[in-house]
């Protein structure tokens, strides 16, 4: 990110509403054990640009502290630090998109984009495989192969890897200018394991380290353990999706087996556990998100929420149905419909919530850093 930008951005309401609240934060210290935010605030005394937007992204928005806050609304300190986090967290997403023009999109109207955008892709599938062989488009194609009866494998494979490459791109220049806004520094290989442990355990949602181990509060205070499951069942369905298509990469390329599998193929296996999962997971997350109390709902950040969470669940339960539903003769349809949520979801993947978990592994490893780097510190290591 350029310097320009760092100036624009230490200018802006959310930048300085964060750093006005941890102002208060880091004289109170009440809630110093409850998650990784609390104890990077307490190793700064004046909060820049770039401390705001790293304190913001080590932030889950489980609302704990806003619930046992003493100065939360309707007090006049008005201290609201997951709304303030989750403000300042979307600025940081949206500035450090690359291209930048591109990061426009989803800042008012992004489930619009994804309605545009997956119609759009899946008419031009549709178009495309009809177009190709007519009289195949609604017949039936049993065993291995029948995939691409439809659709050659060039196609098939050939758009997604360009999708891939750009993605891939767009992915590794936001987190080069997140690095560079933040000022963050390489910790080493123990800093490194323990962002890994923290990210893929997801210990600062309600977990070990924070003082309710007992889940995330509610809107009536009470605590659940649903955000974390849902979390959970989201992302390692999500791996699960991934080496189901890596498996099948290998049955292709190495075994020279072609797609679809039998239902008892390692790759079918995992993509339907995982696909389960998703389905699962996503849905979960959905209804949490609309249930969630208004006081803490980051509306500048809902777009982006909805549309990685809405596009996760279609791609899923399109690819469960076109499993279950691949020897008749609405394989053609449900190919291009599941094709079509597939490009949808990795064209706006550097664009939705995706961007949380890359931009918060960073800022859990600008975490460890710091703390190992700290003179005299005697923080509990995990």
């Amino acid at each position: 990110m350029s310097a320009l930008n760092l100036v624009h951005l230490a200018q802006t309401r959310s930048d300085r509403e964060v750093s006005r609240v941890m102002q208060i934060c880091n004289a109170c210290r009440y809630c110093e054990g409850f998650c990784a935010v609390f104890p990077a605030m307490e190793r700064r005394r004046i909060f820049g640009p770039a401390d705001t937007a790293a304190l913001s992204n080590l932030c889950h928005h489980c609302s704990a502290c806003y619930h046992a806050c003493q100065y939360a609304p309707p007090h006049e300190f008005a201290v609201n630090v997951p709304l303030a986090l989750a403000a300042r967290r979307a600025e940081t997403w949206e500035y450090c998109a690359w291209p930048t023009p591109l990061a426009t999109l989803f800042r008012n109207n992004g489930m619009k984009v994804m309605y545009v955008t997956t119609s759009v892709l899946i008419f031009l599938v549709a178009a495309m495989l009809v177009l190709i062989n007519p009289s195949l488009f609604w017949d039936i194609h049993l065993g291995e192969g029948a995939f691409y009866v439809i659709m050659p494998h060039t196609i098939m494979a050939g758009i997604p890897l360009g999708i891939s490459c750009f993605v891939l791109l767009a992915l590794v220049q936001s987190w080069r200018r997140y690095w560079k806004a933040t000022n963050a520094r390489w910790g080493g290989v123990i800093a490194f394991m323990n962002a890994c442990h923290s990210a893929l355990t997801l210990r600062h949602l309600g977990g070990n380290n924070n003082a309710r181990g007992d889940g995330c509060p509610n809107e009536d205070d009470r605590t659940s353990k649903a955000r974390r499951i849902h979390h959970h069942l989201t992302f390692y369905g999500f791996m699960l999706c991934f080496a189901a298509t890596s498996a099948g990469t290998l049955y292709h390329y190495l075994l020279g087996r072609e797609a679809p599998y039998g239902y008892f193929e390692l790759p079918v296996v995992l993509g339907t556990i995982g696909g389960v999962m998703l389905s699962a997971g996503t849905a979960g997350l959905w209804q949490l998100k609309r249930q969630m109390d208004p006081e803490l709902k980051p509306v500048s950040q809902l777009g982006m929420d909805y549309v990685f969470i809405g596009l996760l669940f279609w791609v899923s339960t399109t690819g469960l149905l076109l499993l279950a539903l691949r020897e008749t003769m609405l394989m053609g349809l449900l190919l291009a419909i599941h094709l079509g949520f597939v490009y949808a979801f990795f064209l706006v993947l550097p664009y939705s919530k995706f961007v949380h978990g890359l931009y918060r592994f960073a800022a859990l490893l600008q975490d460890e850093g710091e703390r190992h780097m700290t003179p005299g510190n005697n923080e509990k290591q995990c």
